[in-house]
């Protein structure tokens, strides 16, 4: 065999080759092809493939690996019995910038499926290899190494702790930094997924001078990154009052509220979270976001947004009026209570229900005045079904009773309390009928009322044990009225004055 014939043979099994991984490698991007690929044994003819000697086959199967690992986790523990993660890490030391963003992306689709897969990665020594990729001069490479990085930091505290003793938030608050739009947002999501765990690790991410730089890109144009900024800020505020007032000292405010009317419904969302982390700390904190301007933004925000994406605007309400008379009256004059009326009838999901009724029970729980603004807006019959409806989830029940009870022992709005008397089951009717008995002795007009409107009359059907405390608020509404009337209106009453006709002789016919 000549030379030439020699040197076509191996042209043949080169071009063999590249078709091999780069058919495999687009087949694994259709969900569909995937249960065959892995059937057919393809991962192990890919792993040699990692040590071709030529480099366009290197990356292209590790491209493969990669997707193929992406879409499931038996795929990506198939990368890991395979032993091919030792060779992607030595790798990444060694090989050019193509095949660096290949073998990093190999490591973040093994590492996203489960923290057991992650630590694979870490004990492969994937960390140190990752961290170093930080530092290299191609922002592809940079991104790809931060995007695993993320993804071994999200799944629990160690292993987010296992990222940050390997270097990586030093290097990542560089890579937020960097011109590259892309680059910045993948950092971003990197310190937001480290950040979220323990107070100590936000406290790593702040002390490596995060908040300074991720708080000057809240006004950026880009909606992907606005959403990663708001996220890491939202993660750090969440641990204690110091973080929250040091991402507040980076003076956020009032600009994150131009954010609250942003097209992208993920940065309206992520700026409200930052806000709802922010405001549950302390009363300054809440009284800030009110001087703002911020309760009526979220307000405003409620009004046209629905679903899932309410859910921390209407938890922010409820901690800022959480906290004193005065915020909760700033929630109150700013029209809220109204709005999260309309968000209580509109969603379907109790989890989004529960957090409303719990922002209820939260206005409405200071004083008569707060009782009356959340009772004014018809919300206490509605509180009431939510609880009694056996379709409610139990945090649901749980919530709404607590609500009810905590709005009920302020409430002095006695037209509102009225329907409760024929809906409310005993447990409730308890607290309805008490705040009766403390406001009738001393309201003439509010008597009078209670008679007229069949108040009186059900009170006296209600069924209560003797000597317990509900009787006893009974009585204390029945000394309110005449014997007579009291009569009146008892059950049976009308029966007795027939009985009494029926006996009753006409004064002529005992005359004759």
């Amino acid at each position: 065999m000549s030379q030439r014939q020699v040197l076509q043979v191996f042209e043949q099994y080169q071009k063999a080759r590249t078709q091999f991984v780069q058919t495999v490698a687009e087949l694994a991007t259709r969900p569909q092809n995937i249960e065959t690929l892995q059937n057919a044994g393809v991962m192990s003819l890919l792993r040699p493939l990692l040590l071709d000697i030529v480099p366009t086959i290197q990356q292209t199967s590790a491209l493969a690996l990669g997707r193929l690992a992406n879409y499931n986790d038996d795929l990506a523990e198939a990368v890991v019995k395979g032993d091919i993660l030792p060779q992607l890490v030595y790798s990444l030391a060694e090989q050019n910038r193509f095949y660096k963003k290949a073998a990093a992306f190999v490591l973040r689709a093994v590492a996203k499926h489960s923290p057991t897969l992650a630590q694979a990665v870490v004990d492969c020594g994937g960390l140190d290899a990752l961290v170093i990729s930080l530092e290299e001069f191609d922002p592809g490479v940079k991104e790809a190494a931060a995007w695993a990085l993320g993804y071994i930091a999200r799944h629990n505290g160690h292993l987010s702790q296992a990222v940050v003793d390997a270097g990586a938030v030093p290097l990542l608050v560089l890579c937020i930094q960097e011109p590259e739009v892309a680059l910045k947002r993948i950092a971003a999501s990197a310190l937001s997924d480290i950040a979220k765990h323990s107070p100590e690790l936000a406290q790593t991410v702040v002390d490596a001078g995060a908040i300074a730089h991720l708080s000057q890109m809240i006004l950026n144009p880009d909606a992907k990154l606005k959403r990663q900024v708001f996220s890491a800020l939202s993660q750090i505020s969440k641990h204690s009052v110091d973080l929250a007032e040091m991402v507040v000292e980076a003076e956020i405010f009032p600009s994150i509220l131009v954010c609250l009317r942003d097209p992208d419904e993920y940065v309206r969302k992520n700026v409200t979270t930052l806000m709802r982390e922010i405001t549950k700390h302390t009363p300054e904190l809440s009284q800030l976001v009110v001087n703002t301007g911020g309760v009526a933004a979220v307000i405003d925000y409620l009004g046209e947004c629905q679903g899932g994406v309410r859910l921390p605007g209407i938890m922010m309400l409820g901690y800022v009026a959480a906290h004193s008379e005065n915020l909760a009256m700033a929630v109150i004059v700013s029209k809220g209570v109204p709005q999260l009326a309309i968000c209580l009838s509109e969603e379907s999901e109790d989890h989004i229900k529960a957090a409303t009724v719990w922002a209820f029970g939260q206005i409405g729980r200071h004083t008569p005045e707060h009782a009356r603004a959340v009772a004014a807006a018809h919300v206490l019959p509605k509180l009431l079904a939510l609880y009694m409806d056996p379709d409610s989830s139990e945090d649901l029940q749980i919530k709404a009773k607590k609500a009810l009870k905590s709005i009920l022992q302020k409430c002095t709005h006695l037209p509102a309390l009225e329907p409760l008397l024929y809906e409310a089951p005993s447990n409730i009717l308890k607290h309805v009928v008490y705040q009766f008995s403390k406001v009738l002795p001393h309201d003439s007009k509010a008597r009078r009322l209670f008679v007229t409107s069949g108040g009186l009359k059900k009170v006296q059907e209600i069924k209560a044990d003797v000597g317990s405390a509900l009787q006893e608020y009974i009585n204390s509404i029945n000394n309110c009225y005449p014997e007579e009337i009291v009569r009146y209106y008892s059950p049976g009453y009308s029966e007795t004055l027939l009985e009494r006709i029926d006996k009753y002789q006409p004064k002529n016919n005992r005359a004759n």
